[in-house]
């Protein structure tokens, strides 16, 4: 897409490729009781283009329907960050997906605060301003609310994991009066540690806590990567959402830095997953749109293999 379209250009041309996407969205929802998982959309996948002002917030639920054949969306908190509590935009939020046939899954929040501060102050401030976040997702029909698990990397494993547990443990209590999850994703440090992640969740020992494992997030520090198919492993017993990262593709279609056959076979056939997986396009070798396509394609052809 060349970077002078504005948003109005960039809708309409994303709309010219809705004809095509449409045979392929189509064929998995005529055979979606079949299908082993379902497929979702992560607002992430299109930072660039939102970031541009090409493409609203508001408009997500369309783009992913039309433009991209996905009709289920995971926002992220950073797009309507002052809107959490703006009756009258959630409405329109609602309005829109249902408009479009589509089913809003979840909010992704970032920059609340560490839930695992050491200071027992800024953790409960923190848990206090995810509170909104947890409204926000009940207006919208969500069923979870994505966080983070940071605590201070200056501590021990295990005092990162009692901090962590607290403040998870604080919020899903909060949650659980709006039927809300709280998920947690691999996101860097500790969380990037699959092994600490499942201690955090046997610590909390809450129904409404669980994790959101991604493919591709497992970078505990610079010196250290973890092994993303052992961390999905320890990840998935918690699963609540899941979400396929993708960076790079080659010529026949799969991504160069994950075996999704090998990953969905964990997800699927070990763990009887059967909720929705979220593309999450990142990479700069393909447009966004055409990342997520890719991604999407992937994943469908492990959806076919696994139902074989």
């Amino acid at each position: 897409m060349p970077m002078h379209l504005g948003r109005r250009q960039f809708l309409q041309s994303m709309a010219a490729t809705s004809a095509g996407l449409a045979l392929g969205s189509q064929l998995i929802a005529a055979d979606k009781k079949a299908a082993p998982f379902k497929i979702s959309l992560a607002e992430w996948s299109l930072h660039r283009t939102i970031r541009d002002g090409k493409l609203d917030n508001l408009d997500f639920a369309i783009t992913a329907k039309e433009s991209c054949g996905i009709e289920a969306i995971e926002y992220v908190n950073q797009f309507f960050k002052d809107k959490a509590k703006d009756e009258k935009y959630l409405a329109e939020l609602n309005k829109r997906a249902a408009d479009n046939g589509v089913k809003q899954l979840l909010i992704m929040c970032d920059g609340e605060g560490a839930l695992g501060a050491p200071d027992d102050g800024a953790r409960k401030k923190a848990v206090e301003n995810h509170h909104k976040w947890v409204e926000a997702a009940k207006t919208l029909g969500c069923h979870s609310i994505r966080v983070n698990a940071a605590s201070d990397h200056k501590l021990s494993y295990a005092e990162q994991m009692k901090l962590a547990a607290d403040g998870l443990a604080q919020l899903s209590e909060f949650a659980k009066d709006f039927g809300l999850n709280v998920i947690v994703e691999n996101h860097g440090g500790l969380s990037s540690d699959g092994a600490w992640l499942a201690g955090v969740m046997k610590t909390v020992n809450m129904e409404n806590c669980g994790t959101l494992p991604d493919f591709g997030n497992f970078r505990v520090s610079n010196e250290l990567m973890y092994d993303r198919y052992k961390g999905v492993d320890e990840l998935m017993p918690y699963a609540k959402a899941v979400s396929a990262k993708s960076h790079n593709f080659n010529d026949e279609g799969n991504e160069t830095g994950t075996d999704y056959f090998k990953m969905m076979d964990i997800v699927v056939n070990k763990y009887g997953y059967h909720g929705y997986v979220g593309v999450e396009w990142e990479g700069g070798s393909l447009g966004e749109i055409e990342g997520i396509i890719a991604t999407r394609k992937l994943l469908e052809r492990c959806a076919e293999k696994l139902s074989a």
